[in-house]
């Protein structure tokens, strides 16, 4: 599919209203961590099936669960992981365990591409979605509260928004706690209505994964479907589309280009 915006349901139409508008940043923003599944499948299945190749029935598992999952808190992921393994193989290893050798490993590649930009040796811009840094300006411009929401870690999060050159766009940027398995979504949903007293029609949700869209609309909100093609940073990806579709996304771009077209929805 070409580089589209697409109304999926007609009825909801935010009319001006919103007035804070909550983001996903891996595949919704940031590209840093493109191929990020192909490092947790591999490691999944090496724990699941130690010492042998996995059956495809495994394979298929471990790949459906990744695909149901995405957005989640990673140390979650990990937990299905920890279980998972100890039913198949009877060794036992926690969650944080899990966690800490997949970012190490996902790390590695994630490192390189950092170094390159702290180097000037790449762009900030060839990590980012096609027009999500306009986007994030003409949001911020209409006086919009943006927020930065990730199931990546907290710390990590909040060095690659600034090493993007987004972070400053944001009200507030939420990853993952420290240590602590916590949905970073729902609390930072949780607290624009506590504490922010924001009703659901003045909210939209931004992102590649069902998980935020998903809870956008439990909690009454808008929600803008990303379906990022992560590689190209640009056009869009049928599988997140169908997923977020799915999720209950209101509408559905591939890339954040067409400025003008997403505001026109939104106004």
């Amino acid at each position: 599919m070409d580089n589209v915006f697409e109304i999926i349901n007609g009825k909801a139409l935010p009319g001006g209203k919103i007035k804070a508008a909550v983001f996903d940043f891996d595949g919704t923003i940031s590209t840093l961590r493109c191929g990020w599944e192909k490092v947790m499948g591999p490691m999944m299945l090496e724990y699941l099936s130690p010492g042998k190749e996995p059956d495809k029935a495994l394979i298929d598992e471990v790949s459906r669960y990744i695909d149901e999952s995405t957005g989640i808190q990673t140390v979650y992921q990990m937990q299905w992981l920890s279980e998972k393994a100890e039913k198949l193989t009877g060794v036992f290893h926690d969650a944080w365990y899990y966690k800490d050798e997949y970012n190490r490993r996902l790390m590695e590649s994630v490192e390189i591409k950092k170094e390159a930009i702290e180097k000037g040796k790449s762009d900030p811009s060839e990590y980012t979605i096609a027009g999500a840094v306009d986007f994030l300006k003409e949001l911020k411009n209409k006086g919009i509260a943006l927020y930065l929401a990730s199931g990546t870690d907290h710390c990590d999060v909040k060095l690659e928004a600034e090493l993007l050159g987004v972070a400053g766009f944001f009200d507030e940027i939420c990853g993952a706690p420290e240590r602590k398995a916590l949905c970073s979504k729902e609390a930072v949903l949780k607290k624009l209505f506590s504490e922010k007293h924001f009703s659901g029609r003045e909210l939209l949700v931004i992102g590649d994964g069902k998980v935020e869209i998903a809870l956008g609309k439990q909690y009454g909100a808008f929600a803008l479907g990303a379906a990022t093609d992560e590689e190209k940073r640009c056009g869009v990806n049928p599988v997140k589309r169908n997923r977020l579709i799915i999720a209950g996304a209101d509408v559905i771009t591939g890339d954040f280009s067409d400025t003008n077209r997403i505001l026109r929805w939104m106004d």
